[in-house]
């Protein structure tokens, strides 16, 4: 899906993706200190179940497991030459849940440290390691691409600059404070109006907080750009049980309602992240009278 395409779609009406991943798969047995990716492909039957329920509770794009499949991330396990069949095998896991009912996103993610000369990755290495997640992604028929979680301008610019010539509509999502500062330094109206520039075809925030809490930072993004407005929060906070599994605050209702105020404040492209499960997205499409 071009990014020509992906305006068009969303000129006619609010995009709604679907909800969260890796929280998910914890709750379904997923341990800490795996490699997510290779999980999901050894336990393929957990995904699919996953992502079919975001589908039946109207989730219009599904993003394939493919958040940390990069180089950078992929070394810890020792499987940074797999770049390229680990994204494939994920995306077509994707589009066997998807079953031709929902697009597929490549979801790619932060490199998780600022780039030079603040940090000690530089923009052509960021850039590379985007660069062959992408191709990856793309190889493996992705309608679309998602950078979420971004932590700093610099690194969307990476991101955005190695999706040229792909020919892929990017969503480009930053986590950020609830007074919409960004992680790394500046604020999400000033990183929405670069991604803009950069030709993201939707801008907005994922993660960090719950829907509560973004309200002024959706509605000075809307102000910054002319192009959708993604908003996918977390389910609230969260709160670490004894055994370190993080329950979140909360609900389903309550979620969808605070929603609607996101909605109202002009986002566009919504979903759900950390601790949404499908029936998050149930209750979000029947606010969106779906």
């Amino acid at each position: 899906m071009t990014k020509e395409t992906f305006l068009s779609w969303t000129a006619q009406e609010v995009v709604l993706l679907d909800g969260a991943t890796g929280s998910n798969l914890r709750a379904a047995g997923m341990p800490p200190g795996v490699s997510p990716e290779l999980w999901v492909l050894e336990h393929p039957e957990i995904l699919l179940e996953l992502q079919r329920g975001f589908v039946e509770a109207g989730s219009q794009v599904l993003c394939a497991p493919t958040f940390s499949a990069n180089r950078m991330s992929l070394r810890h396990f020792g499987l940074e030459e797999k770049v390229g069949e680990l994204n494939q095998k994920l995306v077509e896991l994707s589009r066997q849940a998807a079953g031709g009912k929902a697009l597929v996103a490549g979801d790619l993610s932060t490199m998780g440290q600022p780039l030079e000369p603040v940090g000690s990755l530089s923009y052509g290495a960021a850039y590379d390691i985007y660069r062959e997640q992408m191709e990856a992604l793309a190889a493996g028929g992705v309608d679309l691409l998602a950078v979420e979680t971004l932590m700093g301008i610099d690194e969307a610019a990476a991101a955005l600059d190695a999706a040229a010539g792909l020919g892929l509509a990017v969503l480009c999502s930053f986590s950020v404070e609830a007074d919409g500062g960004v992680l790394f330094g500046g604020n999400i109206w000033e990183a929405a109006a670069a991604a803009q520039e950069l030709d993201a075809a939707a801008v907005g925030v994922n993660c960090s907080v719950g829907p509560d809490q973004l309200e002024a930072a959706v509605r000075s993004v809307r102000g910054a750009v002319s192009i959708p407005v993604i908003a996918k929060p977390n389910a609230g906070l969260p709160v670490m049980d004894e055994m370190g599994q993080a329950h979140y605050s909360m609900g389903p209702v309550e979620f969808a309602r605070h929603m609607g105020a996101l909605l109202g404040a002009g986002a566009g492209v919504v979903g759900g992240c950390c601790g949404t499960t499908p029936e998050y997205i149930r209750k979000l499409a029947a606010a969106l009278g779906r």
